[in-house]
């Protein structure tokens, strides 16, 4: 390990204070993404946590209008629609594979209170997913100015197949899109 990365710094994406600072933040990601694809009681929330992380860490993974469309559409699907926290929403998925057209906005420099760092210590997969979901709410305060955008690139993603909004359907117990 070099000095870089044994020394505590801020992490310029979500203001953490960590050994190794962005790349010490990154560690975390990494290893937290290891164990999704490791143990499917995590994995249940697997596209929200990297939704989140992006979002948190916008210079690295919302470069482009088109990537920040992404994960801001995709963790706004999870709060006002209770879409599915492992994939997310395939609709969404398609309209992105297009060339939607949209031009990026100012990404807020606050990116919320909560960080990786409130997740990856939870003692269990229940844990995680309640430390998971009140990161995502963090995050989303944090992004108040862009909600009405993110609504409005997921009514076009939707209106692109005809529907004009998101069609939900209850069943065994769970909400999921009807796509």
């Amino acid at each position: 390990m070099n000095e870089k990365q044994n020394t505590t710094a801020r992490c310029l994406g979500c203001g953490l204070l960590v050994r190794g600072g962005t790349s010490g933040c990154q560690a975390m990601m990494d290893e937290l993404l290891a164990r999704d694809f490791s143990d499917v009681t995590y994995f249940r929330y697997h596209r929200m946590f990297v939704d989140i992380y992006c979002l948190q860490h916008p210079d690295r993974y919302c470069i482009s209008a088109k990537s920040l469309a992404a994960h801001l559409t995709g963790l706004c699907w999870f709060i006002d629609n209770d879409g599915s926290r492992a994939v997310g929403s395939e609709s969404l998925r398609r309209w992105l594979n297009g060339t939607p057209p949209m031009e990026k906005p100012e990404i807020p420099s606050f990116r919320g209170e909560r960080t990786i760092a409130d997740v990856r210590d939870a003692p269990d997969s229940e844990a995680y997913g309640q430390a998971v979901e009140l990161w995502a709410r963090s995050t989303w305060k944090a992004y108040s100015i862009l909600h009405s955008l993110a609504r409005q690139w997921i009514q076009q993603a939707f209106a692109g197949q005809g529907r004009s909004r998101p069609k939900m359907e209850r069943g065994a117990g769970q909400i999921r899109t009807a796509e």
